[in-house]
């Protein structure tokens, strides 16, 4: 097979990219971060007949969404968002039911020294497997154990790492001992673009938010105060079900605090309440004693 030369691939490759820009009309650009070629080869085959992905260098894709802006100049709205390393997804089907292929294809990784964490880590107090040979490990991160059975117990749940943390090598080496996999890794959704428009996450949803609390204030239904609105109506509903015979399921078990998972655990370990003693008179000219 005789191989391309680099400017036939290049050319190829501007051809496709400027091809999808015209076709699709809706775009995710996402982060590929810590993604692996055989993720990013599942990830393909789950979005087979739905969507494309596309990844290049970034100066090429700069380059061909310039020369594409001519046509549409709705495209130099994805020219902020690329950098890094990036890609798209493009896609004729709702933006949503992409999102969901795109985090059910998110998988468990290990912690690694000097990555960046994701999310939190908390290692939960437990009994590990571990014997009392690899406390050392446990005191170079003033983690506090005791000895089980001749196991290390963890006494306390501790934060080992936190959010955007980088990653220490002991932290790690820990991790992995305990076979704690606290990352999950696949494409993340930076900004989408729906028919020309751009937008980020977190200002959509902030967006969500203010529309809600003003569709409350007015008392207007909508998708975004909807569920506010049910929620508050079946507490209502619940309050009335408490004073009143009113009966069905959840209004049982709020009206018999004995069904709580919480009641029912303090019933089998409440100790003994000791009886209060009387208090004497003698107490009472005692503290008066005091203040005069």
């Amino acid at each position: 097979m005789v191989k391309e030369d680099r400017s036939t691939w290049k050319q190829k490759y501007t051809m496709r990219l400027a091809q999808y820009l015209d076709e699709y009309p809706n775009v995710f650009v996402v982060g590929a971060d810590n993604v692996g070629s055989r993720q990013m080869q599942q990830i393909r085959l789950s979005l087979r007949d739905h969507a494309v992905i596309m990844m290049g260098k970034n100066t090429m894709m700069r380059k061909t969404i310039r020369e594409q802006t001519t046509k549409n100049t709705n495209l130099e709205k994805l020219l902020p968002h690329v950098y890094g390393n990036i890609g798209f997804v493009f896609t004729k089907d709702d933006l949503s039911s992409i999102r969901d292929k795109l985090l059910e294809n998110k998988v468990a990784a290990p912690a690694r020294a000097g990555a960046l964490a994701p999310v939190d880590v908390i290692i939960p107090a437990k009994v590990t497997n571990l014997g009392p040979e690899k406390t050392s490990f446990f005191q170079a991160l003033q983690i506090p154990t005791k000895i089980t059975r001749g196991k290390i117990e963890i006494i306390n749940d501790v934060h080992l790492i936190k959010l955007n943390e980088k990653v220490g090598a002991s932290e790690a080496a820990l991790l992995n001992m305990l076979n704690i996999s606290p990352f999950s890794y696949g494409l993340t959704i930076l900004h989408p673009q729906d028919s020309g428009s751009c937008f980020d996450p977190a200002k959509f949803l902030l967006g969500v938010q203010r529309l809600a609390a003003f569709s409350l204030g007015i008392s207007y239904p909508n998708q975004a105060s909807a569920p506010h609105l049910v929620l508050g109506g079946f507490k209502r509903l619940l309050a009335l079900a408490v004073e009143t015979d009113l009966d069905f399921e959840q209004a049982n078990t709020l009206k018999d605090p004995s069904k709580f998972p919480a009641a029912a655990a303090a019933s089998t370990t409440a100790a003994p309440v000791k009886p209060a003693e009387p208090e004497s008179d003698d107490d009472d000219i005692g503290d008066f004693n005091l203040f005069g």
